[in-house]
């Protein structure tokens, strides 16, 4: 029998309740029939949103518990995956490879971020 992750056991439940806030919230960005957001542009703003979804996806994911062999690889085929079902299937949704790259790149950026929160919670001396 393996040891319980003494991450998971000491992470409080408000950073898996905002992940599942960020899940639920990134997944009806990327997947509503109609492109979610406001109105108000401003010249690669949904670029700058998709960075963000995925991003808040990945640092909170990692901060919870998430071990990230898991997380990242979901994130990442998560990334394509929209695209190609915001190009055939959503009618008033259009797949953009730009979009895949700002979804890993801010995958990549939550994910830095969430590594470094991570260490500097380690108390020191501790691998």
């Amino acid at each position: 029998m393996s040891e319980p992750d003494v991450r998971t056991s000491r992470t409080p439940w408000w950073w898996r309740a905002a992940f599942v806030v960020a899940c639920l919230i990134h997944l009806y960005g990327v997947y509503a029939p109609h492109q979610a957001g406001s109105d108000v542009q401003f010249p690669y703003s949904d670029k700058f949103a998709h960075l963000f979804l995925f991003g808040s996806v990945a640092y909170l994911g990692l901060c919870s518990g998430v071990p990230a062999r898991w997380l990242l690889p979901v994130i990442a085929a998560n990334a394509v995956v929209s695209e190609v079902i915001q190009y055939y299937w959503l009618p008033f949704r259009s797949g953009d490879p730009l979009d895949t790259l700002a979804d890993l790149a801010g995958m990549a950026l939550g994910a830095w971020l969430g590594v470094r929160a991570l260490r500097a919670q380690k108390p020191p001396g501790t691998p």
